[in-house]
């Protein structure tokens, strides 16, 4: 699923210092230029100093009134504020080289610049520091205040010039309320909460794993879940009577972001079954955002209930098993009998293919049931990513072919079906960046079952869906190892928490390497084949709070709302702060 791109990562001082340094002798010199005096003293002892100053005094400030302002944002803070000043300075130079006695001079636009430097410092500091004005204005106010003091005591104003300063101080701030108030209309008028107060606790969460962060959004998203019955579902292959390797299956979405809620869900249910699990694999099962969960407490529940079932899962009443079927050429499921269970993969590959809605997971079940067939467990191999393109909601022609090719593929395994052992095999390599390769915590697992005469290798990659066409390179390279393959991707979405966000499988590993380490994964996992014993099962989990469909649209209609209208405000704002700006300036000319 998409999340936009939410995050950036500020430079660091090394790189944003110099660029600051740059960034003030280009000011000085529109300024101040030819007089080399003037634009020497300008340079280091107005633009210069207090840009250093606030890079270095906004934390500290910041952090002495209840909030927090990282030392390298502050630098980058410095920085874009140099950067919003210096086409109005460029332009206001240009017009007074063009016609000198049409615009005020250039001493006052060295305190004209005051205005939409301080403008855009509260703007950032009150979103990112604290959203309170008596608590974020000190930060925000004492660059403009030495930055007014160094350039007064390097050109002693006239009292009209000074009270022009302090007018253009309380513009900047009307305008900055303006827009802040603009923009957490949306989210007042849907939540009654300011949406602006989420952003710290969303940087301290997806920068720190802050706790106090994280309960906040936490606190957030209960405010509108709602309880819903969940399942989980276990495959385990049990060796020496413990698991060897599990295939984990809860009807939960891996979301909404980060580590939030039942975000980073791979990762979470492996480490609370612990060694007891043996080597756990967690793909995406059908399911969207309606089925996110809001806080670590619900993954808790989920957790306890997946550790219960482990351990009271009965064995499986036949030996036999079946390869991996395809109905018919087109199919979209594709079925294999381990036991008495049978595991589906449903996959809209070569076509892009994304997120399964419960509710047709839940016909499928359904319906298959009254076949009379052993249990199944369906699996979204998400595996085909197109932006915006794949995914299968209830009523839908996909859906119903779908309902069809799952009832066909589950018949098709059974006719396949021989009696006899099942060996499994498991592997896992790690040590992967998300940042990088685009890769979750946990890494790619390969999975390799033999059974029906046939070797069945399943490749599992923690990531959001793979790019489309990636898939087929991954099962080509597989054929010398397995008789039949498919890949499939957990649909993390603590992969988002990147520059650029979506952050599919493919887009950063090259597929090459994505392709040898599928490879090596499942060569190791074909080394360790072994016959277990099959066992599966399902428990109810009652009551857990999920996101849901209300709050999912009325969040994103929110947020959608809140850019726009920051999108609209925010050059609307910086205008009128712009041109009742220069009404004060002509006004003191």
């Amino acid at each position: 699923m998409r999340r936009g791109q939410f995050l950036f990562r500020a430079p660091p001082l090394a790189v944003g210092i110099p660029m600051i340094v740059v960034g003030s002798a280009a000011l000085a010199a529109l300024v101040w230029w030819p007089n080399t005096t003037l634009f020497l003293e300008g340079f280091v002892g107005v633009f210069t100093l207090s840009a250093l100053f606030g890079c270095f005094t906004t934390p500290p400030i910041a952090a002495a009134l209840g909030g927090r302002f990282e030392l390298r944002r502050s630098g980058f803070l410095s920085l874009t504020v140099i950067l919003v000043q210096l086409p109005i300075a460029l332009v206001w130079r240009g017009v007074w080289e063009l016609w000198p006695s049409t615009v005020p001079s250039l001493e006052l636009l060295a305190v004209f610049l005051v205005g939409p430097g301080f403008w855009f410092r509260h703007l950032t500091i009150y979103g990112v520091s604290r959203s309170s004005h008596p608590r974020s204005l000190p930060a925000s106010l004492t660059v403009p205040v030495v930055y007014l003091a160094a350039l007064f005591v390097l050109a002693p104003p006239t009292l009209a010039i000074a009270i022009a300063s302090v007018a253009f101080l309380v513009l900047a701030f009307v305008c900055a309320l303006a827009l802040l108030h603009a923009a957490d209309r949306p989210m007042r008028r849907e939540f009654q909460m300011s949406g602006v107060s989420l952003i710290r606790p969303l940087l301290d969460h997806v920068g720190e794993r802050d706790p106090a962060a994280t309960k906040a959004l936490e606190a957030f998203f209960l405010r509108g879940a709602f309880p819903a019955d969940l399942k989980v579902n276990l495959l385990a292959f049990f060796r020496g009577g413990r698991a060897h390797a599990t295939v984990a299956l809860p009807t939960v979405h891996p979301g909404p972001f980060a580590a939030l809620g039942s975000s980073d869900l791979p990762r979470k249910l492996s480490e609370r079954l612990g060694p007891e699990g043996g080597t756990v694999l967690v793909p995406h099962t059908p399911s969207d955002h309606d089925l996110d969960l809001p806080s670590e407490a619900e993954v808790d529940r989920v957790a306890d209930a997946a550790r219960e079932l482990l351990a009271t899962l009965p064995p499986a009443t036949h030996s036999r098993g079946s390869p991996l079927v395809r109905p018919y050429p087109g199919s979209f499921a594709r079925a294999q009998l381990l036991g008495d269970m049978v595991l589906v993969i449903v996959s809209q590959a070569p076509d892009p293919t994304d997120d399964i809605a419960y509710s047709v997971a839940d016909r499928i079940l359904r319906e298959v049931a009254l076949d009379g067939v052993p249990p199944i467990a369906l699996i979204d191999a998400h595996n085909s990513y197109v932006e915006g393109v794949g995914d299968i909601a209830y009523g839908t022609p996909v859906a119903e072919k779908l309902v069809k090719d799952t009832r066909a593929a589950v018949r098709a395994a059974l006719t396949a079906a021989r009696d006899g052992p099942v060996e499994v095999g498991v592997a896992a390599r790690g040590g992967y960046s998300i940042g990088e390769q685009g890769i979750g915590p946990q890494g790619i697992r390969a999975l390799a079952i033999r059974s029906g005469g046939s070797t069945t290798g399943y490749v599992l990659i923690d990531g959001n869906n793979l790019l489309v066409g990636q898939r087929e390179a991954i099962l080509r390279s597989l054929t010398d190892l397995v008789d039949d393959a498919e890949v499939l991707t957990t649909d993390n979405h603590v992969v988002h928490e990147v520059d650029g966000g979506i952050n599919p499988v493919g887009e950063r590993i090259p597929l090459r390497t994505l392709v040898q380490e599928a490879r090596e994964a499942m060569r190791a996992a074909m080394g360790d084949l072994a016959p277990v014993e099959v066992r599966f099962g399902t428990k109810e989990v009652p009551a857990v709070k999920i996101l849901g469909p209300g709050l999912t649209a009325r969040l994103l209609t929110s947020l959608g709302d809140t850019l726009a209208m920051f999108t609209n405000m925010f050059p609307a704002t910086l205008l009128l702060l712009l041109t009742s700006s220069l009404v004060v300036a002509f006004a003191v000319r």
